[in-house]
């Protein structure tokens, strides 16, 4: 019995990762599949990959559905077995539900002690499956037991990556088929599909995000943005708008340090980026297996979306990962234990034996040469290097193979900000502004840095009678030209605990206000100058104050009732938030609050920075800088506008198609 129970339970141990099917050079293009509405049957297969996938039960509300019972009390048998525990679980092996559960939550903490984090997380979404299906209070606090496990494991232990060093321990120069410049929420899945076939050399610019609990914590995250050293995860600056920004600068990149939300790109998005729906959907489903998790909504984002159903942001479609009109709940990289997870968890994925990722080295230039185009005369530079510097102040060289059968490629994947500052450090960008600096010119490109754009963020605080957690991103509401989401406990400077106060915010959704970027000095680790030039389109203003609308109709609910002083009107709520400093920007001298003057007084940011270097004007379509041989540009800054809710989904999404693409020798 011991043998046939633990040969049940291989799949979980023994079967290596499948992976995804590459399509063929020419695909259909198909629409991208929703989750089904309600699932009436969930059957465990013995791909472990499907397992994962089904333990997310993406319909609207948990129902019961119909879990083979034989297998079910398998794979109980078989976790027991996994720490030499064998305990009886007859009543899930045929017997009803509210039978008793013969075991112990001490049992269940041995057994996944002796699995890796990799089973873990399998074995806790099983449990998290079965009590949705067998709602009994053993079950429930096997459930917690498992969470609790879980949440320990993770914060103690990092993923064995051998193939992550610090840059200090780099040769002064070496030779690769691939080098990515920036580690970030696209590098990551980038470096790691590509070392399925090549020698890749990953340079970030940060550390490592693991063992650090004011990133993998849900409830550190304000000291993961307020905590600003030379080296932390967050970089601060101040745009010339007087906004106050953060910028990444971690293996992960924007992923360590956001608020969490995971939502795809809408169809009509990916068509307008012309890529390849069904290779897209792919990649998304690559990404979500690794780090997606439904979120367990809390009372306070349970009111706002009842809140923003009764303000009229309609329909209400459930939980999805799509971006739809109306009001939904959103994937998270929180897991059920409230910890992080990050582009760089995609590494696991790398083959050791083809990657290199080097951490605190920054990139200083990118190294080029001359070489004839197309048989002509004309001298078309060639990128063949990367310049980069450790934490010590050593200076490296990592290059391309020569004659490497790949042709090999530099790739800047270092976000909106660092992709085009680096391109300017390095010689390619506007010719005048780069003489103004002492650099030397190698391609005239007045488009680096132009275009470049933030969605602005407009808020209002809510001092509230109930004590609210920590929460991510879960609920959103979505109109034409705007989104509305929330935070919950932190302070915002009203006064009262941070345990009282939650924040209710608008983003726009694409603005039409466009800045440009331009650098400060030529100190690669330093920021370079940003104008975003929040409201110099009316459109956007006239967008804001829709949005600020739609949002104290929702504080009015009577459904968010419950999160609101009686005492405290709306309008109340609105000076409140005007009396706080959130930026540098001069206010009004006005005393009156109009909602345009609220929106430009009070503009904030959501850290969804895009473009100066987008496709058509930097780039090209298969993401090549034009008249440059060798380089590549793959990252948000690439973007005219930003997709989805929040971006990440689709940039990690885009490392991953990329790097199929690339890998196949296609593009």
């Amino acid at each position: 019995m011991k043998e046939l129970l633990l040969q049940k339970m291989m799949f979980l141990e023994d079967e290596p990762e499948k992976p995804i099917e590459e399509p063929a050079e020419e695909l259909a293009e198909e629409p991208i599949e929703e989750p089904a509405e309600q699932l009436a049957e969930v059957n465990i297969p013995e791909d472990r990959n499907e397992v994962e996938k089904q333990a997310e039960v993406p319909e609207e509300k948990y129902e019961k559905v119909d879990v083979p019972r034989k297998r079910t009390s398998a794979c109980f048998s078989a976790l027991f077995l996994s720490s030499g525990i064998l305990t009886s679980v007859g009543c899930l092996a045929g017997s009803s539900a509210s039978s008793s559960v013969g075991f112990s939550g001490s049992y269940i903490f041995n057994g996944i002690a002796h699995m890796t984090v990799d089973i873990r997380l399998v074995v806790f979404k099983f449990f998290e499956l079965l009590a949705v299906n067998y709602p009994s209070s053993l079950l429930l606090y096997a459930e917690k037991v498992v969470c609790s496990d879980f949440n320990m494991i993770h914060s103690t232990l990092s993923p064995p990556y051998g193939f992550v060093k610090n840059a200090t321990h780099a040769p002064r120069v070496s030779y690769h088929d691939y080098i990515i410049v920036g580690g970030g929420t696209a590098g990551c899945p980038l470096a790691a599909t590509l070392s399925e076939r090549f020698d890749v050399l990953l340079l970030e610019r940060g550390g490592s995000p693991y063992g650090n609990p004011n990133i993998s914590n849900l409830a550190s995250q304000t000291n993961n943005l307020a905590y600003i050293t030379p080296t932390s995860p967050a970089q601060s600056f101040v745009s010339e708008d007087g906004v106050i920004m953060r910028r990444a600068r971690c293996l992960g990149g924007g992923t360590c340090i956001n608020a969490g939300f995971y939502s795809r790109a809408s169809r009509q998005e990916v068509m307008d980026m012309g890529l390849n729906p069904k290779l897209v959907d792919q990649s998304f489903r690559w990404v979500e297996r690794e780090v997606v998790f439904r979120p367990q909504l809390t009372d306070w984002t349970s009111a706002l979306r009842a809140g923003l159903l009764e303000a009229g942001v309609t329909p209400d479609n459930g939980f999805t990962y799509d971006h739809l009109d109306g009001t939904k709940v959103g994937g998270t990289i929180f897991d059920p234990a409230g910890h992080r997870h990050t582009a760089a968890d995609l590494l696991k994925y790398a083959d050791p034996a083809r990657i290199t990722v080097l951490v605190r080295a920054t990139a200083q230039r990118i190294l080029f040469r001359n070489v004839t185009a197309g048989g002509h005369r004309k001298k078309q530079p060639q990128a063949y290097g990367v310049v980069y510097k450790d934490l010590d102040g050593n200076i490296h060289e990592a290059r391309l193979k020569q004659g490497s059968i790949s042709a090999g490629e530099i790739i800047v994947s270092a976000g909106a900000l660092g992709s085009p500052q680096l391109l300017m450090l390095s010689g390619v960008g506007p010719a005048d502004h780069l003489r103004s600096l002492g650099i030397e010119v190698v391609l005239d490109q007045p488009m680096v840095g132009q275009g470049i754009a933030d969605n602005p963020m407009n808020v209002l605080v809510v001092p509230s009678p109930e004590p609210l957690s920590p929460t991510s991103l879960q609920v959103v509401g979505i109109r034409p030209g705007y989104y509305i989401e929330s935070l919950t406990g932190f302070s915002f400077g009203v006064g009262n605990s941070s345990s009282h106060t939650g924040v209710i915010v608008e983003k726009l959704a694409k603005p039409l206000s466009r800045g440009y970027l331009r650098l400060k000095n030529v100190d690669p680790e330093d920021n370079p100058s940003v104008t975003y030039n929040y409201f110099t389109e009316a459109e956007d203003l006239r967008t804001c104050v829709e949005a600020m609308q739609t949002i104290m109709r929702t504080v009015d609910t009577e459904a968010f009732s419950e999160f609101r002083y009686p005492n405290q009107t709306v309008e109340y709520l609105q000076n409140l938030t005007a009396s706080l400093v959130v930026n540098n920007r001069a206010r009004s001298p006005q005393d009156a609050t109009s909602l345009e003057q609220y929106c430009n007084d009070l503009v904030n940011t959501i850290y969804h920075f895009h473009g100066g270097c987008e496709v058509g004007k930097v780039v090209d379509h298969d993401y090549r800088v034009i008249g440059v041989d060798g380089l590549r540009v793959i990252d948000g800054s690439t973007f005219s506008f930003s997709p989805g809710t929040n971006p990440q989904a689709t940039l990690m999404m885009l490392g991953r198609y990329m790097g199929l693409l690339i890998g196949r020798g296609g593009k």
